[in-house]
């Protein structure tokens, strides 16, 4: 296959149902603070102290500063996010507000340095097989745009329905799918081996929520979903690394290129929209709501009022 070595129908199988445990997780962890406490909080702790010291040692392909960096920021951001729905007074703090969207960027950027780290990489690097090239360059420029596009966090609200979401009204789809394309492009680039679940599969856990569950609420689906997974890989990377399910990335050069090009056009389309908006709003993007005027918008808005 062009993107990976094989794909067999099981492999397809396991992918659905993983598709289907994260976005369970996620729902369950919408239900409740205390089942998100308990996810969230509690379960970390315990797996801090007793299960990644043996399996997320350094040298297996979990081990990296990258991964133990991703999971607790993730993890800062989830609780957060949960302060913030549960915590009247965080809902009404404008900094605290301003901290979901400074963690996202800092996660982003994480993985852009990750990015520009690979370029000079070419072989089994922390247990996994990375193919370096401009591809890493590319893709770091577009996830470089897509924190630069990142607006309207002081528009946040606590959805007013019963499940009580962090709605982020001016994070749009056409901000949703040029990251997800920049985010693949990133598993795929630097993590190959594990895009299938890590990017793929992981990426519409969080964006079919976003679109057809519960608008507005995508960071919220991203923040739940990334930390679920990156526990998991990190308890059990075997499952990603040796076992029948386990899927390779093919290492083709085309193939790294091109997803990195449509991350980066992607991108770019993003931020000269941005851009626009900006300029025809006059309206300040790190004070100010830009895209209030967009039918999209008021749809989530009026959703959660």
């Amino acid at each position: 296959m062009f993107l990976y070595e094989s794909l067999p129908w099981y492999t397809v199988l396991m992918g659905f149902a993983v598709l289907a445990g994260l976005m369970l997780i996620n729902e369950l962890a919408r239900v409740s603070k205390w089942i998100g406490l308990g996810i969230f909080f509690v379960l970390p702790i315990f797996l801090t102290f007793w299960v990644w010291p043996k399996t997320a040692a350094p040298g297996t392909s979990v081990g990296t500063w990258f991964h133990y960096a991703k999971v607790y920021s993730v993890l800062i951001i989830t609780l957060i996010i949960m302060g913030i729905r549960y915590i009247k007074s965080w809902a009404n703090n404008k900094y605290i507000l301003a901290l979901p969207a400074l963690l996202l960027a800092i996660n982003i950027l994480e993985a852009v340095i990750r990015d520009f780290q690979c370029y000079s990489y070419n072989g089994f690097v922390d247990g996994v097989m990375i193919t370096g090239g401009s591809w890493n360059i590319m893709n770091g420029i577009a996830g470089i745009l897509n924190i630069l596009a990142i607006s309207g966090w002081t528009g946040i609200i606590v959805s007013k329905r019963r499940k009580k979401d962090m709605i982020w009204p001016d994070q749009l789809w056409f901000w949703i799918i040029p990251y997800d394309l920049w985010n693949f492009a990133y598993v795929y680039n630097c993590i190959g081996d594990h895009s299938f679940y890590a990017g793929i599969i992981l990426l519409l856990s969080c964006t079919i929520p976003a679109f057809f569950i519960k608008k507005g609420a995508w960071l919220q689906h991203r923040a739940h979903t990334l930390a679920i997974w990156v526990m998991f890989a990190m308890t059990f990377p075997q499952f990603i690394d040796t076992s029948k399910f386990a899927v390779k990335a093919s290492q083709n050069t085309t193939a790294l290129f091109i997803v990195s090009l449509i991350a980066l056009l992607s991108n770019i389309a993003l931020i000269v929209y941005h851009v626009y908006m900006v300029v025809k709003t006059k309206r300040n993007p790190f004070k100010e709501e830009i895209y209030s005027d967009l039918e999209c918008y008021k749809e989530v808005k009026e959703a959660n009022a």
